[in-house]
């Protein structure tokens, strides 16, 4: 199968949605949420416990979305251990969205068969310049503010201090000018370092480079591409979440109802019980039609009764999560697609048409072992002719 025919243009945004609509990209931001909430839930409650808050107390208090600024901010130590388990989380997230940047990439050029596995080996491979590009652009914008604060206790020096402030004005108007493109060009790089890795196989210096370069060459594109891209994203979530909300209902109406021999109040007590440990805070507010279809049981709730709605807790918590799953997919799909636009556009470089580096591997492979079969073969003719030979001595 060839590559997909795309416009190059903003209509190709659009395919976003039913391109992000994938059981294999979803599962791929399902791990990658819940692998980084896990490293920050524990995070959350060492840090939680430093500051004397009990894991029983914590649980009882934020259940499965803990926050420590929300119990008071804590020693020092504290907050460093909270603020790695978000990073920890934030980076499991766009290693993710690496993953499904790659899938999506072969998808376009026409390999429906690469699977996840095949995606996580890619990113385990390339992890670093998901890491450290924006890192690195970071870097940059902390250089140029320390310099300006060397410049600035120069500038305090009696008599010669003012001069060597007015006479080098145009270095540090400019060297200003650039560390705020540089700012910009770090949340261009937060966005589209995925897909640089994933469609242009880019290292560390590569990925900087790009970020630098579609920000000054595609800024409208970017703004006018994710004007379009952000309300598709709601509006397909939106929709999904209907349809996950719909057999979750009918669900409940099944089993709870008693006319047609349901499970009655006590599935009330599972299904209440599981909502309860999932929507928390949105009992009473934004998802109260969710959490009101049954009510939250008593105390003198059996114990089988909330052991099987932990169950049913942990599947809430899944399906919850597929939703954002999937809304990240269509983010990652729309990116990957952007970034094809943008070398289209730019520099006039179908990548689509390119041959990534498994293919220049499956190439290599190829060769060899034709190589090998010819050695073999002329092996085979040789040892021949040597027998052909012998037994004419003989």
């Amino acid at each position: 199968m060839g590559p997909m025919n795309l416009y190059f243009d903003v209509r190709d945004i659009f395919r976003a949605p039913r391109l992000a609509l994938s059981g294999k990209k979803i599962f791929i931001f399902l791990f990658g949420l819940i692998s980084g909430w896990i490293a920050y839930w524990l995070l959350t409650h060492v840090a939680l416990g430093l500051t004397g808050i009990s894991f029983a107390s914590a649980w009882k208090e934020f259940g499965l979305y803990p926050c420590l600024y929300a119990a008071g901010c804590g020693p020092w130590y504290a907050q460093l251990i909270y603020w790695i388990g978000i990073i920890a989380w934030f980076f499991t997230i766009n290693l993710a969205c690496t993953a499904v940047a790659r899938v999506t990439y072969k998808q376009l050029k026409g390999d429906e068969f690469y699977s996840s596995g095949d995606a996580w080996k890619y990113v385990k491979n390339h992890w670093h310049p998901v890491i450290f590009t924006s890192l690195s652009v970071a870097i940059i914008i902390i250089f140029f503010l320390i310099m300006a604060a060397i410049f600035g206790l120069v500038g305090k020096i009696p008599w010669v201090g003012e001069f060597l402030f007015a006479l080098p004005y145009l270095f540090y108007f400019f060297g200003s000018v650039f560390t705020v493109y540089t700012a910009v060009v770090l949340i261009t790089s937060f966005v589209y370092t995925p897909a640089i890795v994933s469609a242009y196989e880019e290292d560390t210096m590569g990925a900087v480079f790009q970020s630098y370069s579609i920000t000054w060459s595609q800024p409208w594109r970017i703004v006018l591409y994710h004007l379009i891209l952000l309300p598709l994203v709601y509006l397909a979530v939106y929709l999904f979440g209907i349809f996950w909300y719909g057999g979750y209902k009918l669900v409940n109406l099944i089993f709870g109802s008693e006319w047609i021999l349901g499970m009655g109040s006590k599935l009330s007590n599972i299904v209440g019980y599981a909502s309860e440990i999932v929507f928390p805070s949105f009992c009473s507010s934004s998802c109260s039609s969710l959490c009101s279809l049954f009510p939250v049981p008593g105390a003198d709730m059996p114990f089988t009764h909330s052991a099987a709605g932990i169950i049913v807790a942990i599947f809430l918590f899944i399906l919850f999560a597929s939703v954002i799953a999937y809304g990240l997919s269509i983010l990652s799909v729309g990116e990957t697609l952007m970034f094809i636009i943008f070398k289209k556009k730019s520099d006039d470089d179908n990548l689509l048409e390119r041959k990534d580096e498994e293919e220049l591997e499956a190439e290599e492979e190829e060769e060899q072992e034709e190589v090998s079969e010819t050695v073999d073969e002329s092996a085979i003719e040789k040892s021949t002719e040597t027998d052909d030979k012998d037994q004419d001595k003989t």
